[in-house]
């Protein structure tokens, strides 16, 4: 039977493997299913897997469509932002459904998508989006993925997501937060992150003495 501990800030994220364990993501301690996929990025069409960003953080991040609406103001606020995720050493992401030919058309016609510089991976198929959880499968959306943001470590595995209805917007800045978080505590074994915990901020170290005592 599957388990995982329940870690109310102990650092720990690895899962526990019994008898039986359903081999399905996502799951805060899991691998990233290495898929293939073509992405577009400078101008050019590439082919990779998951795997290829293994060894760096990677902010991987699902929306719903090509030439829609809050899609493009969310990747425009990312790539305002990609600088400080690159320097967090990470990658940026994007993921929907449309194929690498709509991507490179959205590139080339909108003004905010020709600013990218983050790949904008192609999932025409949906089988990465359904591997992620966020594939919609009814409905007059289905085909399209929900708005799931993935923070992977340079394992592989999955440190931190959230996935939301797709008429609400997402915050560049919270997953910033979040990716710096999960970095603080992957490099000072033993200490965690309060709530709303920003960079500099303090942190807690678990043990004994601080039981009652916050």
């Amino acid at each position: 039977m599957y388990q995982q501990e329940g870690c109310c800030g102990g650092g720990c994220c690895d899962t526990k493997e019994g008898n039986e364990m359903p081999e399905y993501f996502p799951m805060i301690g899991s691998k990233v299913p290495d898929l293939e996929f073509d992405y577009y990025q400078n101008e050019s069409f590439h082919k990779a897997h998951f795997s290829d960003f293994r060894g760096k953080w990677s902010v991987i991040f699902f929306y719903p469509a090509d030439f829609t609406f809050i899609c493009p103001t969310e990747l425009e606020e990312m790539q305002k932002n990609y600088k400080k995720f690159q320097e967090l050493g990470a990658e940026v992401l994007s993921v929907s459904t449309d194929t690498k030919f709509t991507h490179k058309a959205w590139h080339d016609h909108s003004p905010a998508i020709k600013t990218l510089g983050y790949p904008m991976v192609a999932d025409p198929s949906g089988d990465i989006s359904d591997a992620f959880g966020v594939l919609i499968h009814e409905g007059d959306d289905k085909g399209l993925a929900l708005r799931g943001s993935f923070v992977i470590d340079p394992d592989g595995v999955l440190q931190a997501y959230e996935v939301h209805a797709n008429n609400v917007g997402r915050s560049a800045d919270e997953l910033l937060r979040k990716l710096e978080a999960a970095i603080f505590v992957r490099e000072h074994g033993g200490e965690v992150c309060p709530a709303n915990w920003k960079k500099g901020g303090k942190t807690l170290k678990p043990g004994i003495d601080l039981v009652g005592k916050i």
